[in-house]
């Protein structure tokens, strides 16, 4: 469901009493975390009940497990704004009590605005690797002493957490341009990993996609600055109309032109290694604990802009080299009789081929299996061949049926458009049916040494557990 962004955009402290309907998510319990953090009155629903609900519990939030009108009606539930997600829809009870009381009702983009009202906003946006740029730098501002608040698209592992309240006046942001929220902030600085078309259920054409992105440019602070990784197309060209519209641009990535470029790359098993040069001066060597080009990148960006604030090299270095991940960003999830498993969000073909490079040079001499979830029927539709494609880079893959989300099932897009385009021979392609036969077929499929990989943006992530226990329990 679409919800119109108010014309007047209040601080969190106007809101009064604020209800979240899917308060579970990642976008909605990371803005909740930092309203509680102020002391605004939260309350939440969402359909199940998870270790998230929990904690925003532990922390003073009022949360329910389902969606009911009541949770709204009485002096108990009174509330004076409700904060709503694209995946709920135009029937909840919540969301239509909410409308009968004429209460002020928010799209996501508008409440995370509301927390952002009064900081200098360090904004991540991109098709892909958002989470991971986010996530990068606030470790690497964290350690160089700068503090922010922040609110990312997964957990951190340092802090377990998806948002915390700082003690400066940074706030450093993921910007979702899946839904145009991202258009919406007026961020300081901000950081274009790359533009590439996706989403184009929402923008309809790849021309209006790329659109969007000079929007959220001409957003940016005049007296701020852009980042853009230039090794990739779609940003180097927005980079040079930025630019050309006069405004201040700083270019990353290992193309000789970029401003801060990263050279002498090296990547063994886990780690990624490389040496920073800044307008032709070298800073030093950083070493990631995350393995990939794309990470590599996402890193530079981040130091980019931790650089551009005045901050320290070593410092920075120092956040960057002790990160740790986060959740659903090639995350080891164990090993079991000699076979490691990884789980990741990619979803996106380019994602997947990112993904599997860095698996690659994890695996070493093992072989890379791979189960991988198409996310949305729009996304299948589009991309399923070149889904596919990205595919062929593993040894062995298992295809599951299109996760639909908040999409209803259309029979002429199925896991087929993809399995029938990984360039691999018969037997070494095979589709799914469920969760537990994927990970039957890969626990049958891998062999110790080799490296199990679940893709995707839905439930597959519940896969590679099951496939450690059957590894674990020998089958």
């Amino acid at each position: 469901m679409r919800v119109p962004v108010p014309d007047e955009l209040l601080p969190a402290e106007r809101l009064g009493r604020v209800h979240f309907v899917g308060i579970g998510g990642a976008g909605l319990s990371a803005i909740a975390r930092l309203m509680l953090a102020r002391g605004v009155a939260v309350s939440g629903s969402d359909g199940v009940d998870s270790p998230t609900l929990e904690r925003l519990r532990d922390l003073g939030a009022r949360v329910h497990v389902g969606h009911d009108a009541a949770h709204l009606r009485g002096p108990e539930h009174a509330v004076d704004t409700l904060v709503v997600s694209t995946a709920v829809r135009e029937d909840n009870p919540e969301y239509l009590e909410a409308v009968a009381q004429g209460l002020r009702v928010l799209p996501r983009s508008a409440a995370l605005s509301a927390v952002m009202a009064g900081r200098r906003v360090l904004a991540v946006a991109g098709t892909h690797g958002k989470t991971t740029t986010t996530s990068l730098l606030t470790v690497a501002l964290q350690a160089a002493g700068a503090d922010p608040t922040y609110a990312v698209g997964g957990e951190l592992a340092q802090t377990g957490t998806n948002a915390e309240e700082g003690s400066s006046d940074l706030f450093v942001a993921e910007a979702d341009e899946s839904d145009g929220a991202f258009l919406v902030y007026e961020p300081y600085a901000a950081i274009v990993t790359n533009v590439e078309a996706d989403h184009l259920d929402n923008w309809g054409t790849e021309e209006a996609y790329r659109a969007a992105f000079d929007t959220f440019a001409d957003r940016v602070d005049p007296d701020g600055f852009l980042v853009c990784v230039v090794d990739d197309e779609g940003a180097a060209a927005l980079a040079a109309r930025a630019a050309g519209a006069g405004r201040q641009v700083v270019t990353v990535g290992e193309s000789p032109e970029a401003d801060v470029r990263a050279v002498d790359l090296v990547f063994d098993g886990t780690t990624s290694a490389f040496t920073v040069l800044d307008g032709g001066t070298e800073l030093g060597r950083v070493t990631l604990q995350i393995p990939g080009r794309h990470y590599v990148l996402d890193a530079l960006a981040a130091l980019a802009v931790g650089l551009r604030l005045g901050l320290a090299f070593d410092r920075l270095r120092a956040g960057l080299e002790g990160f740790a991940g986060t959740r659903r960003r090639m995350e080891r999830k164990g090993e079991a009789a000699g076979v490691r498993v990884y789980d990741s969000y990619a979803h996106h073909p380019v994602e997947i081929a990112g993904d599997l490079q860095a698996a690659r040079a994890v695996a070493g001499e093992g072989r890379v299996v791979v189960a991988f979830q198409p996310h949305l029927v729009s996304r299948t539709r589009i991309f399923g061949s070149a889904m596919g494609e990205a595919l062929g880079a593993a040894d062995e893959v298992v295809v599951l049926p299109v996760h639909l989300a908040r999409e209803e099932a259309d029979p002429a897009v199925t896991s087929a458009l993809v399995a029938d385009a990984v360039p691999l021979e018969r037997g070494r392609v095979v589709e799914a049916p469920d969760l537990a036969g994927a990970a039957r077929e890969l626990a049958d499929r891998a062999r110790p040494g080799d490296l199990v990989l679940t893709l995707g943006a839905g439930s597959v992530t519940e896969v590679g557990p099951m496939v450690l226990d059957l590894l674990g329990s020998g089958g």
